[in-house]
């Protein structure tokens, strides 16, 4: 019992610490400090763990008793992000015991999901237009996380270059093949609904939510959808091509991402992982990177190459805590999750490399992760790529 008490205190501890990074950002600690959330979302946290300490609750016990307090309808955009984190990190879980926190693949606008019938499209957005932007979001986050300081990389983009800016939403504890998978039917219904004929559809993904992208239109292109034929541009902010070191963390390496702010709570995980964190060991992208493989080993893993879709113009954008290229944090932290060769594709193997054209990569040094999603110089940049071609 105690053990299991042990458990679940440290997993409230852990979706907490990433709810406090994902709300608050790095520098700005709860009122219990670093880690800890404030307000009625610290209220929520200090009440799991004291119920647990009483009556040794089991983690499923914990989730059970969460499940109500998270139930749909009048949801703060603070249990949003809270329910956002648990699918993270435990969503797999959610998933396998029919839980009702786990989060179901959506593609959402304005914050709310959208029905794919053409008449209940047509009655959603009736202002829908002939090119469509997805923006797919990380790692323990949600579509409402797009806004970040006031600024949401969609809706400028919808204002300023005419999109029609559509949001998923998808469960980030699952395996990324499923999740692309997943992505995959739900365009190829979402293109044959909409309201006109889709003449373009941008694909916008932070992190994971890349990953998921190239998933997708690997899956697609075997069932032979119609979808990928719309695409013509592919961005990715911060996507760990290459995988991310925050899955692999062991005691010595806790001290070197205590660096990190965003990635610190993660070293506590040990084998509580979810199956699309343990993804991102390698960026496993497809079924049988994993299938028959203990996901918690550490031996060396053949993952399957997936080139870059020939057919697409793909542009990458990498943030550094570093202030220039080649100091200690660029090198070693990139972002502060994910490395910068991993973001940009590079690779000690010249045939796993990504072939991103020059002048289709950038890099944003004293950006950080989550500051990708609201960085203004990373707009611009958005906004240089993605302007209609002239001629």
């Amino acid at each position: 019992m105690k053990l299991t008490t042990t458990a679940t205190l440290g997993l409230a501890d852990l979706v907490e610490a990433v709810h406090a990074r994902v709300l608050s950002g790095p520098t700005r600690a709860g009122p219990d400090g670093p880690g800890r959330t404030g307000g009625l979302t610290g209220l929520v946290y200090r009440s799991i763990r004291g119920v647990t300490q009483l009556v040794g609750a089991r983690a499923d016990d914990l989730l059970s008793w969460l499940e109500p307090a998270l139930a749909p309808g009048e949801r703060l955009p603070q249990g949003e992000a809270l329910l956002a984190a648990l699918n993270g990190v435990l969503g797999d879980h959610l998933e396998r015991t029919h839980n009702g926190l786990a989060t179901p693949m959506q593609v959402r606008h304005g914050g709310a999901a959208l029905v794919l019938e053409k008449a209940a499209l047509a009655s959603a957005l009736p202002e829908a237009g002939d090119r469509l932007l997805l923006m797919l979001h990380g790692l323990c986050m949600n579509d409402l996380q797009w806004l970040r300081a006031g600024h949401d990389h969609g809706a400028s983009l919808a204002q300023d270059l005419g999109f029609t800016p559509l949001y998923l939403r998808y469960n980030t504890g699952l395996h990324i093949a499923r999740n692309g998978q997943g992505l995959a039917s739900l365009l190829e219904s979402l293109v044959a609904q909409w309201p006109r004929e889709v003449r373009s559809l941008t694909l916008l993904g932070h992190s994971m939510g890349g990953l998921v992208a190239r998933s997708a239109l690997h899956y697609a292109a075997a069932a032979g959808h119609q979808w990928p034929g719309r695409v013509g541009d592919l961005v990715f902010l911060g996507t760990p091509h290459h995988g991310a070191p925050l899955e692999r963390l062991g005691h010595w390496f806790e001290l070197l991402l205590g660096q990190t702010p965003y990635a610190s709570p993660f070293a506590k995980l040990g084998q509580m992982r979810s199956e699309g964190i343990t993804d991102l060991r390698h960026a496993s992208l497809l079924e049988e990177d994993w299938q028959g493989r203990d996901r918690f080993s550490h031996a060396p893993a053949v993952t399957r190459h997936l080139p870059l879709p020939a057919q697409l113009r793909c542009y990458t954008v990498a943030g550094s805590i570093g202030q220039r290229r080649g100091d200690l944090k660029d090198r070693v932290l990139g972002d502060g999750l994910v490395p910068l060769d991993s973001a940009l594709g590079l690779h000690k193997d010249p045939q796993r490399r990504l072939d991103f054209p020059p002048e289709r990569q950038w890099i944003g040094y004293g950006i950080n992760h989550l500051d990708l999603l609201a960085d203004a110089s990373v707009y611009q940049q958005l906004l240089l790529w993605l302007r209609p071609q002239q001629g």
